[in-house]
């Protein structure tokens, strides 16, 4: 039956259209202008809604009386001098509480709505309604060596290839920084490199951490000159600072504040990022775990708008889950994904842009668990119209490790995540029946071949760059194809078109390495 449909592809019924198999291949392979791809960045999520209306308004309620009964304790004095003008009030305690009057003005004047640069403004990414955004993050201490099946301590030389092989990747549209450069011992010169490594790398968003308060100066000097001045950076700032501003559960982070208001001060936008993990830092019900992180976020809302109203904050849920049968976490889990679609939503009835956690496998390798841990929450959060789908890519064993050839597998992933996301189109000219009817009645009783199938070949459907479709039969004669190690071979011929050069221009980045030093060669 295969090779007679086969034939009527290649016969006369074709209406007299040449090149067969071949120009419909090179049709495939040719570049889409970027609005007609079948998937690009930003695209409108929003239709999965795991909570009922009325739960939302009940997480809501929970959540303002949990920052009015219980408050957050640990703020900063600066922080807390902000947030008691605007109207929070300190206890005997040392705990700040916040009236639901104070948070709802808050949130009156909270950025509802901006854009996160890239130093390339072609992947700048305007943040607003259900647009949904992937990327990586983290920080995982190890990078998988799948060749050898290892972990091994991760490095500068590993994350700035990271953030090249991103750079190539269309479905990963952000680069945060995935791990921890292990082999550089002060958390200085840590910091520096590991914006070094991510901006070498990458022209995309960029987003990092800071290890202390005092390495902030230093950092933004770094930035200033890769800017080319601090004004070009305050226009357009590409780097956004992932903030753990509280240590759940209901406790500010006090050095940590101290490096947001810092941030605030210095044009940077911010990740307000609550990561408490059920059973352990967060309560068991996912319910009422939600109601802990948005409880905290609100606070962070408070904290930052009391500081500089309208100011461009991610609010970040982003609770984690654990195995209840050890307490270790559990990222790929059922649980996890619905969490943070369920964030996902609460974002959206706040009306602000919102980011959390998706893609994490418990899997050590790029295997079939880690496809599916995968692929299940990333598609939930992107269907749940999650702003910036953090960690989507790469990381295995729970954020413990990081995987160069994961990213690139991931891709083919997002791009199928993202297909889903945009849903069926329905319009006049896709569902009229003038192909059926030249087909059925008057053609060769196939769609194969069709001007309407073959004009939709690009635009309607994704194909994948690195999993297999061929049949048995193709598959052995490409003489069975391995899908870790074409995974290897696009890594390595990523990095290898780079030849190691960074996106920085040189004489920029001869004035970083004469005044910091530079582990990345």
């Amino acid at each position: 039956m295969a090779e007679s449909t086969a034939g009527l592809i290649g016969s006369s019924k074709r209406g007299g259209r040449s090149g067969g198999r071949a120009a419909r291949k090179a049709l495939r392979s040719a570049p889409l202008a970027e609005d007609l791809r079948p998937v690009r960045p930003g695209m409108e999520g929003g239709n999965y809604k795991p909570l009922k209306d009325v739960d939302v308004q009940k997480i809501y309620s929970a959540a303002l009386n949990a920052l009015e009964i219980i408050g957050l304790s640990q703020a900063p004095e600066s922080g807390v001098k902000h947030m008691v003008e605007a109207g929070a009030i300190l206890g005997d305690d040392g705990r700040l509480r916040f009236p639901g009057s104070l948070v709802e003005d808050m949130l009156s004047v909270a950025a509802k709505e901006f854009t996160l640069f890239g130093r390339d403004e072609k992947y700048d990414m305007p943040l607003s309604g259900n647009k949904v955004y992937f990327g990586t993050a983290g920080a995982a201490v190890h990078i998988v060596d799948i060749e050898n099946r290892e972990y091994r301590d991760s490095t500068s030389a590993d994350l700035y290839k990271a953030s090249q092989i991103v750079h190539a990747l269309d479905n990963v549209h952000f680069f945060q920084r995935a791990m921890v450069c292990r082999d550089i011992s002060d958390n200085f010169e840590m910091d520096i490199n590991t914006l070094y490594a991510c901006c070498a790398g990458t022209t995309k968003h960029v987003g990092t951490s800071f290890s202390e308060p005092s390495y902030v100066p230093n950092c933004f000097e770094f930035l200033h000159l890769l800017s080319g001045g601090e004004k070009q950076w305050r226009r357009r700032p590409f780097v956004s600072n992932s903030n753990c501003f509280v240590v759940p559960p209901m406790k500010f982070a006090t050095e940590s504040c101290e490096t947001m208001e810092m941030c605030i001060a210095n044009g940077m936008p911010v990740l307000l990022l609550s990561a408490g993990q059920a059973g352990a830092t967060s309560p068991a019900p996912i319910a009422l775990t939600i109601v802990q992180a948005v409880a905290e976020c609100l606070a962070g809302v408070v904290y930052v708008n009391s500081i500089s109203p309208g100011y461009p904050a991610i609010f970040g849920t982003w609770p984690f889950v654990s195995d209840l049968r050890t307490g270790a976490m559990s990222g790929g889990s059922g649980e996890q994904a619905l969490l943070t679609a369920g964030c996902s939503q609460m974002h959206r009835f706040l009306g602000l842009p919102g980011g959390a956690a998706a893609g994490i496998a418990d899997s050590k390798v790029p295997d079939m668990q880690a496809g599916w841990e995968q692929g299940i929450s990333n598609v939930m959060a992107g269907l749940s119209g999650l702003n910036l789908v953090y960690e989507s890519v790469g990381m295995h064993a729970s954020l413990l490790g990081f995987s160069l050839e994961s990213l690139v597998l991931g891709d083919d992933i997002l791009g199928q995540v993202q297909r889903c996301i945009r849903g069926i189109d329905v319009t006049e000219d896709n569902i009229s029946l003038e192909a059926m009817k030249s087909v059925c009645l008057e053609g060769p009783g196939h769609y194969l071949g069709h001007d309407q199938t073959l004009s939709l070949m690009q635009t309607e459907y994704i194909y994948p760059s690195v999993a297999d479709r061929s049949s048995p039969k193709e598959w052995e004669e490409k003489k069975k194809p391995d899908l870790i190690m074409e995974a290897i071979k696009k890594k390595n011929q990523i990095l290898s078109n780079r030849s190691g050069l960074p996106l920085i221009e040189p004489q920029i980045n001869q004035a970083l390495k004469e005044k910091f030093k530079i582990y990345v060669k």
